[in-house]
């Protein structure tokens, strides 16, 4: 079988192409073929150097990965031979607060999945919700399940309450989507008319073009008579801002940021009475509850482009590049 590895802070040219054995599952595993992956901003922060929990030397490549079960360990009793299946980002961390002790990670500290075989336990597998494709399935291991934690694992997204996303990025897309199926108005923004356009038929109620107004935050204050946003999910590392958008009592959920993050202003942070959240992902509890609303709203991912498994190392260099709309997705044949 073949695998694409990288190495922590190699950059694009550390990207390789190697051959393995097939696997073989140990008694409480399953072997997966895997059919799709996608590209996370967690991969260019690998490559980079900035990931901030432990990578393993030379792994192999991706967190994110669908396929199909096409072998079973002897003690396995929740999925058979053919079920299409997600791998769990961090496969150890259930449910409950973050704890590095369950910190191991797919593509990190274990390694990903972008092979065309993989092992894993059946506590870190998921089945795919619905009728998504292999290439939709693949887009939610990582961006989805993290957007699903910046809306309901801390104070909770009501419905009727009011949600700010920023940008265009995988967890942006998929915040704006999940809040709306949960019941929220969406205010988001974008660096183009053309992006706001598409945020638009996504079902943002409205979007804010943050290169014509960097002091956006006066706008959503605006667009909530005055009152502010009850949730924010800052992905830009823009946190002033994003207090002074936020309503009093309300929440940021800090996803990160790839440029790094503003120092954040204490005094606006406690004259604010606003909650500031770091996210870390989320537990497979968080990605369970987020299949079943997927399952029942019918909900598709937003894909951008598809390139074939012998094009990864384009696929990374269209990803880098800032390409597209939408998650990039590597597909493989059955």
């Amino acid at each position: 079988m073949k695998s694409y590895h990288i190495q922590y802070g190699g950059g694009l040219e550390s990207l390789r192409l190697r051959e393995h054995p097939v696997p073989e599952p140990g008694p409480t595993e399953v072997l997966i073929r895997i059919r799709a992956n996608s590209l996370s901003a967690r991969e260019l922060n690998i490559l980079r150097g900035r990931y901030p929990l432990p990578v393993a030397d030379d792994i192999i490549a991706a967190s994110d990965g669908a396929g199909e079960v096409v072998a079973v360990g002897a003690e396995v009793d929740r999925f058979q031979v053919g079920d299409r299946v997600m791998g769990v980002v961090f496969p150890r961390w259930f449910d409950g607060r973050f704890d590095l002790a369950r910190a191991d990670q797919l593509g990190g500290s274990l390694d990903g999945l972008l092979t065309e075989y993989a092992v894993l336990d059946q506590d870190g597998v998921l089945p795919i919700p619905g009728d998504l494709t292999f290439e939709e399935a693949a887009t939610l291991p990582c961006v989805a399940v993290t957007a699903w934690n910046a809306l309901v694992g801390g104070q909770g997204l009501v419905p009727g309450e009011s949600v700010l996303t920023l940008g265009s990025g995988g967890v942006s897309l998929f915040a704006l989507q999940l809040a709306k199926l949960l019941g929220a108005r969406v205010i988001a923004t974008a660096g183009s008319d053309e992006k706001a356009a598409r945020l638009t038929e996504l079902g943002a109620d409205a979007v804010i073009n943050h290169r014509d107004t960097p002091d956006w935050s006066k706008q959503v204050r605006e667009l909530t008579d005055g009152r502010g946003v009850d949730h924010v999910v800052d992905v830009a590392g823009t946190l002033n801002e994003s207090l002074r958008a936020t309503a009093t009592g309300g929440e940021i959920a800090f996803v990160g940021s790839l440029g790094g993050a503003d120092p954040v202003d204490a005094r606006l942070l406690f004259t604010s009475s606003v909650t500031l959240r770091p996210i870390a992902l989320g537990h497979r509890a968080h990605f369970e509850a987020m299949n079943k609303a997927i399952a029942a709203s019918g909900l598709r991912p937003v894909i951008d482009r598809v390139f074939p498994f012998e094009e990864t190392p384009a696929a990374f260099q269209y990803y880098v590049d800032g390409g597209g709309f939408g998650k990039i997705v590597i597909t493989q044949p059955a």
